[in-house]
C-alpha cells in the first residue's frame, strides 16, 4: 500500500499501541491519536481505515466515533482490536491471537478491497433510481448466515443470530457445505459439536477455495488457533448475544459487499438489473417477457411461468428468495420481484411438468432460510406455474397465472 492510497488512523490511549509495528512493517502510512481527539481526526484526515483499540470503559466512546464513521462514504472501514464489548454494526472485531498480529493486514486489505468497490459503484452512478437503492440498502436485514453445529448452545445462538438477519441452519459439515455451493451467504459461524480435527479440515477446504477465502468465519471455540489463510476468520468466545453482535458486523460488510457487486452488473447491463436482487427490474421484464411469449408462438416451442409469492410484510424473505433464484436459475430464463412481494420467473424452452420439478428444487433450497427468530419462520413460498397455450398473449398468460396462485393460496 502506497501513501497515495491514504493513511490509517489509529484510535487509542496506549502509545504506542502493539499493533502498530506490524502496520509499519507493512508499509502502511499511520497517524496515531487519543479517544479525546478521535472525531477532529477522521474529519481532518480523511483516512481510509480506522483502527480503534477500546477498552471496557470505552464502549460510549467507540459507540459515537462507529456512528460518525458510518455516515462517511465511500465506505470507511472501522476495526476494533480485541474487543470486551459487544461492538457496533459497523465497527470489524480483531482478535490479536495469543498476541500475534499477522494475520491484521490481510484484514485491513480485506477491508479496504470494500472500500474501493464502493468508490467505483459512486463514481459509476449517474442514474437516480440505482442512487436510491444504494441509499436504502440495509446491509444486516439482507444478510444471510449459515450456523454450522449442534451443540447445547446451538438453539441459544440460532436465535440470537435470527433476530438479526436470515439464517441456514446445517447439522453437519457436510451440509453445510451444501449450502455454501447453492446459495449466496454472507458469512459462517461454527459453533459447537465438531473435534477440532473436523474444524481444522473445514477450516483447510475454505482457503483453499477462492470462492470462500474471504467470507467471514466466525468460529465460537475459544482454542482454535487461526493460522488459515482466511482474512475475515475471527475466534469468538462468549454468551450467544455476545457472539452474534461481534460477528454482525463482519457480516454486515460482506453483505454491503454483495451489494455493491450486484450494482456494478446492473450498471454493466444499463440498469436493467435490479441491484437489490440480481434480477430484472420490472419495466425490463414485462418488456423481455411480451417479446418472449410472441416470438415462442411464432416459433412454436414451449414456455412456462412461475410466480413465487413471499410473505408481502417480510422483506427479508422476499430479497433473499429473489436473489437465491437470480443466482439458481438457468442462464436461459429470467424473472423479477415485484413490489407486492412475488417472483416471476420465465423458463423458456420448459413445459408443465418440468416446470413444476424446477419450482420444487427451489423452493427446497429456499425453505432451509429460518427468519424471525422468535417464530423461526420458513422462507415458504406460494407457487403457481402457468404454461404458455397457442392462444395465449401475454396478458392472459398472466391472468391465468394469477388465478393460479388465488387457487394455491385457498
Amino acid at each position: 500500500m502506497s501513501q497515495q492510497q491514504g493513511l490509517i488512523l489509529i484510535v487509542s490511549d496506549d502509545e504506542p499501541p502493539a499493533f502498530a509495528a506490524a502496520l509499519g512493517e507493512a508499509m502502511f502510512p499511520v497517524i496515531e491519536t487519543g479517544w479525546s481527539d478521535a472525531t477532529g481526526a477522521v474529519m481532518q484526515l480523511h483516512p481510509t481505515v480506522v483502527i480503534a483499540a477500546p477498552t471496557e470503559s470505552a464502549d460510549g466512546r467507540l459507540d459515537a466515533l462507529a456512528e460518525q464513521i458510518n455516515a462517511v462514504q465511500p465506505y470507511l472501514p472501522l476495526l476494533a482490536i480485541n474487543p470486551k464489548i459487544a461492538l457496533p454494526e459497523n465497527a470489524l472485531p480483531f482478535s490479536s491471537g495469543r498476541g500475534k498480529w499477522d494475520r491484521l493486514i490481510p484484514r485491513l486489505r480485506a477491508a479496504l478491497r470494500v472500500r474501493t468497490l464502493h468508490g467505483t459503484v459512486l463514481r459509476r452512478l449517474n442514474d437516480q433510481p440505482v442512487k436510491a437503492a444504494i441509499a436504502e440498502i440495509d446491509p444486516v436485514r439482507d444478510a444471510t448466515v449459515l450456523l454450522v453445529g449442534r451443540g447445547g448452545g446451538y438453539p441459544a445462538l440460532s436465535v440470537a443470530l435470527g433476530e438479526r438477519m436470515g439464517v441456514v441452519g446445517a447439522l453437519s459439515i457436510e451440509a453445510a457445505a451444501k449450502h455454501l455451493n447453492t446459495r449466496d451467504i454472507d458469512g459462517v459461524v461454527l459453533g459447537e459439536g465438531f473435534t477440532d480435527r473436523v474444524v481444522d479440515a473445514f477450516l483447510t477446504v475454505l482457503s483453499e477455495d477462492p470462492r470462500f477465502r474471504n467470507l467471514p468465519i466466525v468460529v465460537t471455540p475459544s482454542n482454535l488457533v487461526p493460522a488459515y489463510d482466511l482474512p475475515n476468520l475471527e475466534v469468538i468466545s462468549g454468551d450467544p448475544v455476545y457472539i452474534a453482535a461481534n460477528a454482525l458486523p463482519l457480516i454486515r460488510q460482506r453483505a454491503f459487499e454483495a451489494h455493491l457487486s450486484r450494482t456494478l452488473r446492473s450498471l454493466d447491463a444499463g440498469g436493467l438489473l435490479d441491484p437489490l436482487t440480481g434480477l430484472l427490474t420490472t419495466e425490463a421484464f414485462d418488456r423481455d417477457f411480451a417479446t418472449a411469449v410472441r416470438q415462442t408462438l411464432a416459433n412454436g416451442s414451449g414456455m412456462s411461468i412461475a410466480r413465487f409469492a413471499f410473505d408481502p410484510a417480510n422483506s427479508r424473505a422476499q430479497f433473499d428468495g429473489a436473489r437465491l433464484l437470480s443466482r439458481l436459475m438457468r442462464q436461459m430464463d429470467f424473472g423479477t420481484l415485484y413490489d407486492d412481494g412475488s417472483a416471476l420467473v420465465v423458463l423458456t424452452e420448459t413445459d408443465l411438468p418440468t416446470a413444476q420439478m424446477i419450482a420444487r428444487r427451489l423452493c427446497s433450497v429456499m425453505r432451509h432460510t429460518a427468519y424471525e427468530a422468535k417464530a423461526r419462520r420458513r422462507n415458504e413460498p406460494a407457487v403457481s406455474i402457468a404454461a404458455l397455450e397457442p392462444y395465449d398473449t401475454a396478458q392472459s398468460l398472466l391472468a391465468r397465472l394469477n388465478e393460479e396462485g388465488r387457487r394455491v393460496a385457498s
